[in-house]
């Protein structure tokens, strides 16, 4: 029979002790036995969580980052649509729309991005014709940590297009 497996078995079947000195003897032996066997067992579950615990924070970080790029690009998609509502009206300026987009990316903790306007300026479309707004900011700018692994050198770009509106 095993180590590990003396350790499961009851000592003895019933609850009493018994008085004979010869079972108190094999009484003692199991013991140190199961003890044995506890820290045998101590000593696993501690190289056990050396070994699964980076793992684990790794992945747990992984889904941060990816969840944070997810809510940067939807930041983005809603600067872009600010920046184009501004730039479909009547004598909307290229620095007017910059402004705006940049204040609505502050306002949600994001620095460092690009805005481009097409066509610049935005008030030489015709009634009807597109006026895009690109919004692009990289990755490593609005990361949590310091470089991530597998989404630093991404940049993460909105672009939005209206219709200009003149009024007539």
């Amino acid at each position: 029979m095993k180590l590990a497996n003396l350790c499961r078995l009851p000592i003895f079947p019933s609850q009493s002790q018994p008085s004979h000195p010869q079972h108190q003897a094999k009484q003692f032996k199991l013991e140190k036995i199961c003890r044995l066997c506890r820290k045998n067992r101590l000593g696993a579950a501690v190289v056990e969580l050396a070994v699964v615990l980076p793992l684990f924070l790794l992945l747990v970080l992984g889904m941060i980052e990816f969840g944070r790029m997810l809510m940067v690009q939807q930041i983005l998609t809603n600067a872009s649509r600010e920046g184009a509502r501004r730039a479909v009206l009547d004598k909307a300026t290229t620095s007017e729309i910059t402004t705006a987009v940049n204040q609505y990316l502050a306002n949600s903790g994001i620095n460092g991005a690009t805005v481009t306007v097409s066509p610049n300026p935005p008030s030489s479309a015709a009634y009807g014709e597109p006026v895009s707004v690109t919004v692009s900011v990289p990755f490593r700018e609005v990361s949590w940590l310091p470089s991530p692994i597998f989404l630093g050198g991404r940049v993460l770009t909105a672009t939005t297009a209206m219709r200009r509106e003149t009024v007539q």
